[in-house]
């Protein structure tokens, strides 16, 4: 509540007449806190008001984002006994194979899967292929022959052209 107090001691001589507006606050102070409430109301509607159907319209115009992403895999096999470079090469497609279906499966965010697959042998190790296919293109064709890189120096990398003999114990 506002008190206005009016002091006529310091000019008496002065036109100036105070009362009409004491009148004026006086009539208006019990009012006060009824006011600043609903101008507080007031306040609150027109901010929801306008910035509910601003957030509304923003969201609905933006366009989603779609988290899509390339599924990375490295693979190694070892070479078994006796086995050839055509073999592991044949193991090496169908390891690929089962890692590009087993990403796609697993996730259906992703567009892309790349597999290399290395192989193994008395401790070399060198890139036999890489497998790089998207989903739509492993939907119509799920082969990894197709897809697939072939690195053409994995065999001399891999000493299948040459004979090494275990060392004999001693």
């Amino acid at each position: 509540m506002v008190n206005l107090r009016i002091n006529h001691s310091f000019n008496t001589s002065s036109n100036i007449n105070f009362l009409p507006m004491q009148r004026i606050l006086n009539t208006f102070n019990p009012l006060m806190p009824y006011l600043r409430k609903q101008i507080r109301i007031v306040g609150a509607a027109i901010l929801l008001l306008t910035s509910v159907p601003i957030w509304l319209v923003s969201e609905i115009a933006t366009i989603q984002q779609v988290n899509a992403y390339t599924a990375r895999a490295d693979l190694i096999i070892d070479r078994l006994p006796e086995e050839t470079y055509e073999t592991i090469l044949r193991r090496a497609e169908a390891a690929a194979r089962a890692a590009a279906q087993r990403s796609f499966d697993q996730d259906i965010f992703i567009t892309d899967v790349s597999v290399i697959v290395s192989g193994q042998n008395y401790g070399a190790i060198a890139p036999i292929l890489e497998l790089r296919v998207s989903r739509e293109q492993w939907r119509d064709r799920p082969d990894a022959a197709i897809w697939s890189t072939y690195f053409k120096s994995a065999n001399s990398l891999l000493l299948f052209n040459r004979q090494l003999t275990q060392p004999a114990e001693k």
